[in-house]
């Protein structure tokens, strides 16, 4: 047995359905012949999206597995890696390598060498002997701790030499860490002497699957919930303490409760501060619940921490709680008050947006038609870069876990095409949907052929305005946003030409009704792509 084939059987053992790669690599090929099932993919990035997506809604059960060839196909999928890297999505990347006699050589690339800033584990194998121990560390790495792409490297001459002796590999197991119980203690009392509590949920709740302890935890203490665009769906966004997501853009109650909190709590989440996340107010008392301490203090100073599984930092947190406060104060229906009213002044401004009947069509309107038509509870939906994601996440209202994947702290454009193909990979039985702009076709819009070749029926939704967008600051106060350059094309044609659904909508009458034929198409195994015509729309919900 050669050590590709040992490699595939070892990924079989680990319970990889499938292996997603761009050729040639000999890892792809001995998957096809243990029964693995083979995706090739147009471009290493894109196949690098769809194995985040396997990971990212089975909540890590399921660890995506990609592979490339030596040289430029390792060069190529750097971004897709460091986009995982910054979105915390566990990945076993296997890059092939140069033979060991050119190994590590100037000009060839190492992927060892030039991927240790985006992976949490990497290492290249040099003797057939390690090829065993070095895929059982990386789906240890990928299994357990702070998810993040983990990568092995095997030279192509590795990969065609014999496996020594018999395969004994075993899959690794996951495991879970709870937080010191002196600090549960001391969070639990901070939390029920907190006058206006608010408790902001990130990924970490989805991976440890903590969805019952969050909602348990916010209607003992009767404290609103807001989440990150990764956590978004970790709470249900149409319960009475939900006050949606934040990003770049985010609702009216959420900023008022955000700038009224005097303890905020945040479960399973990094704080990161980046450009497209929601910012943390000063002056405020900050509780951090995370699984890697090199969270804490990072960007917002915090007065105290757990670090630990979110299932269990929760578990533990309820227990202190129920055993100091006994049941809810009766405060639930003042708060829901409060948040019900800025709810109505905020769609009251919104509203005209939403249900605009114009032409070009409002890509609001789109989107709000979209949440009104699909079964939210039996659809995942993700965003692209941009305005497709500032538009969208503050009005989506999401009713089940990891039926949102919410992305921002790196943004490729052309990434929601992959997350959606992937996430279908791993839920063939739900309505998966990807909303992106002309801007981000232009970057992946070719892999919707993969879409039709591989038999992945997703709904993809593209909002064309005819124009690419940027930010500039206009001295000396203003900031307008101004097209960069005015694009154009037919992209439901394009659709058509790949193998796929295609249907351009122009008017408003139409929006629900494509929506409907989008979706019988899928259900029929078709992949489909609808084109809505926009304007140029620049609002979006921000109370900085």
């Amino acid at each position: 047995m050669k050590v590709a084939r040992a490699i595939a059987e070892m990924l079989k053992r680990e319970g990889v359905e499938f292996i997603i790669g761009y050729p040639v690599n000999p890892i792809i090929e001995a998957c096809a012949e243990a029964d693995i099932r083979t995706i090739i993919v147009r471009q290493e990035r894109i196949g690098l999206h769809m194995a985040d997506a396997v990971s990212r809604s089975t909540c890590g059960e399921k660890i995506g597995v990609f592979a490339m060839q030596h040289g430029p196909g390792s060069e190529n999928a750097f971004g897709g890696v460091a986009q995982a890297y910054g979105d915390s999505v566990p990945l076993v990347v296997l890059p092939a390598g140069y033979p060991r006699a050119r190994t590590n050589v100037d000009p060839n690339f190492s992927s060892l060498l030039n991927y240790q800033h985006v992976t949490k584990w990497c290492e290249q194998v040099t003797v057939p002997e390690a090829a065993a121990d070095a895929i059982r560390r990386a789906f240890t790495q990928a299994r357990n701790g702070r998810p993040r792409p983990v990568l092995v490297e095997f030279p192509t001459d590795v990969l065609a030499a014999d496996f020594p002796g018999e395969l004994t590999y075993r899959p690794v197991p996951r495991t879970r860490s709870a937080p010191d119980p002196l600090a549960v203690r001391e969070v639990a009392r901070v939390l029920i002497d907190a006058e206006r509590p608010l408790i902001y949920a990130g990924q970490g709740v989805h991976y440890a699957r903590a969805w019952a302890g969050l909602r348990e935890l916010a209607e003992l203490l009767e404290a609103p919930v807001t989440t990150s665009l990764q956590g978004k769906s970790a709470f249900p966004e149409n319960h009475p303490l939900s006050l949606g997501s934040g990003g770049r853009s985010y609702s009216k109650q959420l900023h008022h409760f955000l700038q009224q909190a005097d303890v905020i709590f945040g479960i399973g989440c990094s704080f990161s501060v980046t450009t497209y996340g929601l910012s943390m107010p000063t002056g405020k008392v900050y509780i951090q619940a995370t699984l890697d301490p090199l969270d804490l203090n990072k960007d917002v100073p915090v007065e105290y921490a757990l670090i630990g599984d979110a299932a269990l930092t929760l578990d533990a947190l309820l227990a202190e709680v129920r055993a100091r406060l006994g049941r809810p104060r009766g405060r639930q229906a003042e708060v829901v008050r409060e948040i019900e009213a800025k709810k109505a002044e905020w769609m009251s401004e919104w509203t005209p947006r939403l249900t605009a009947d114009e032409k070009p069509l409002s890509p609001y309107r789109v989107l709000w038609d979209l949440l009104h038509t699909v079964d939210r509870a039996n659809t995942i939906v993700t965003h692209d870069a941009g305005s497709p994601r500032d538009q969208i996440s503050p009005f989506w209202e999401t009713v089940a876990p990891m039926t949102y994947l919410g992305w921002g702290k790196t943004t490729q454009l052309g990434y929601g095409l992959g997350l959606a193909m992937g996430a279908k990979l791993a839920h063939p039985d739900k309505l998966c949907v990807n909303v992106w702009g002309d801007a981000a076709i232009g970057f992946t819009g070719m892999d919707f052929e993969t879409a039709a070749r591989e038999r992945i029926p997703i709904l993809s939704v593209l909002l064309n305005n005819f124009s690419m967008a940027i930010e500039l600051k206009v001295m000396p106060v203003s900031t307008e946003k101004y097209r960069s350059t005015d694009i154009s094309g037919n992209y439901a044609d394009l659709a058509r030409s790949l193998g796929c659904y295609g249907e351009r909508v122009a008017d408003v009458g139409e929006i629900v009704p494509a929506i409907k034929r989008g979706i019988e198409q899928t259900e029929q195994g078709h992949p489909v792509l609808l084109e809505f015509i926009t304007s140029k729309e620049v609002a979006i919900s921000t109370y900085a």
